[in-house]
């Protein structure tokens, strides 16, 4: 008897620890019942590349230019600014084109590439202002957008209407992590100036916050990878019957303890 219960709770703990352990916590290193603080870091601007669409509406006391610049309809010859034919622009925006530049009417080619949206707003008014008196530019990315895939509840393309977004709002557009996510081991890829860079950041610590890649930028995809690159499908079955053995396990031996006594 004193040699069977000894192995029986054996059985009942090496059975309940066969699952493999997971940290499902994010930020696991911050300390319980302490307030954390730190200086926030300069949020890095969104930089207008090649492929950006971007909308931009100009205002001013000319009715004529602004339908020009808004609109992008052709204007007689003649009607201010002189002598201009006004080029279409997409319905969606105007194009950032693969050497930086975008065709606006009245003004011909304009190079935005590499230029935060406050730098792109200030060059459009410099140029604007050489025919037309006092605009007002309002410029803003209108194709902002990121992936989410892997081990989360409802991969997808998000598009993003905020000049920022950091990779827990976007794993929070995507349902969040699935309880098979790597939180150690999410996976950034980016593609800027004609390249394509991939790092990896760690959700379990508070050291995300300082990297340069916990604010998303247009087109990056963000990839959460399983525990030991297997399907929760593959794992779930043989897994979610193990607390219920242990469990059953443990109520056995105590009801043999109860009945012995």
């Amino acid at each position: 008897m004193r040699r069977i219960l000894p192995l029986i709770f054996l059985i009942s703990w090496v059975i309940s620890s066969c699952s493999s352990s997971r940290n499902l916590v994010y930020f696991d290193d911050l300390a319980t019942g302490n307030d954390y603080r730190e200086r926030l870091a300069t949020i890095p601007s969104i930089q207008i590349q090649s492929g950006d669409l971007l909308e931009i509406i100009v205002s001013s006391v000319n009715p004529e230019t602004n339908i020009l610049f808004n609109s992008g309809i052709i204007l007689p010859p003649g009607t201010p600014p002189n002598n201009t034919t006004a080029t279409p622009r997409l319905n969606e925006g105007y194009l950032v084109d693969k050497e930086g530049f975008i065709n606006f009417p009245g003004l011909g080619k304009i190079n935005l590439a590499g230029l935060s949206r406050e730098q792109a707003t200030e060059k459009m008014t410099a140029e604007i202002s050489k025919v037309v008196r006092s605009p007002v530019v309002n410029l803003r990315l209108v194709n902002f957008k990121i992936t989410v895939i892997g081990e989360v509840k409802t991969p997808s393309t998000f598009a993003v209407n905020a000049e920022k977004l950091n990779v827990l709002e976007a794993l929070g557009m995507a349902g969040d992590l699935t309880e098979y996510a790597r939180r150690d081991n999410v996976l950034i890829i980016r593609e800027s100036n004609g390249e394509r860079v991939a790092t990896r950041l760690n959700l379990n610590s508070k050291q995300v916050f300082n990297s340069p890649y916990f604010y998303l930028q247009q087109n990056d995809v963000v990839y959460v990878e399983p525990y030991n690159n297997i399907k929760v499908a593959q794992s779930e079955p043989a897994n979610r019957y193990i607390p219920i053995w242990a469990a059953a396990i443990s109520a056995l031996a105590f009801s043999f303890i109860t009945f012995v006594r």
